[in-house]
């Protein structure tokens, strides 16, 4: 799934305010603590590969979209491009073993099935040194809004550049038998000749439960070491928002 050019375009924007804060020092701490190669799957537009590359990490990013890798190359030196690729989760291929593998963000929300789920977990087995880890995250689902659902929420109204005005709204339903979110993102924006663009993008989220993660890793080749409840080591609680998974080769 290539995400669209405008959500490329205005990524960072958003998520440099509303996330940001929440995950980036936790992954940059692991990528520093990582003495051997790390890769990156769904690097994106480079919210953690290009600060990790510029700190000298010995990093790869893979993403699906072109549209998102395209922005990453623009922030990183000529010398680096080499080391992203477009490829997903479930079928991506290294010669070599890595000894820190993350996916973060919520990638594996984007696989649908068991079948895809399990393929990406074992490849991620795969490209793991025999001390290496993997870490993951996916969201907390929310009962009270998995029933209700979500109408015409703006979660990021701001300026894109000067006197440019920028919003996303998001619209969600879930089908609850089939674990799926079913998302509208619609956005807003001023061009240069004042008009306003609105482009709306539809898809697909998997949500997950504690111990269908835990079921998915132990079907898997991986060996689960926890999950948190936060990204400094919490443990889970019932108001946690965040599933973050240690697993080990």
């Amino acid at each position: 799934m290539d995400y669209p050019d405008y959500f490329a375009r205005f990524y960072d924007i958003i998520y440099d305010s509303i996330r940001s804060h929440v995950d980036t020092d936790f992954y940059l701490e692991q990528i520093k603590q990582t003495k051997g190669p790390v890769l990156e799957i769904g690097c994106g537009t480079g919210r953690f590969f290009s600060k990790a590359i510029r700190q000298g990490a010995d990093i790869y990013g893979i993403d699906i979209s072109k549209s998102m890798t395209d922005v990453l190359l623009s922030k990183v030196e000529s010398r680096y491009h080499d080391r992203i690729s477009i490829q997903g989760a479930v079928d991506f291929q290294f010669p070599y073993k890595f000894d820190l593998i993350i996916v973060p963000f919520r990638v594996y929300s984007h696989l649908l099935t068991v079948e895809d789920q399990l393929a990406a977990l074992n490849n991620a087995f795969d490209h793991l040194s025999e001390e290496g880890k993997l870490i993951f995250d996916v969201y907390v689902p929310a009962p009270a809004m998995i029933a209700s659902g979500l109408s015409n929420v703006i979660d990021f109204e701001g300026e894109y550049e000067p006197g440019k005005k920028f919003s996303r709204t998001v619209d969600m339903t879930a089908d609850i038998v089939n674990q799926i979110s079913d998302i509208t993102m619609t956005f807003k924006w001023d061009q240069e000749d004042d008009r306003e663009i609105v482009e709306k993008w539809n898809f697909k989220f998997r949500f997950y439960f504690r111990y269908e993660i835990e079921h998915l890793i132990s079907l898997s080749k991986l060996t689960l070491e926890k999950i948190y409840g936060d990204f400094y080591g919490g443990e889970l609680k019932e108001d946690s928002k965040e599933f973050v998974v240690i697993c080990r080769r």
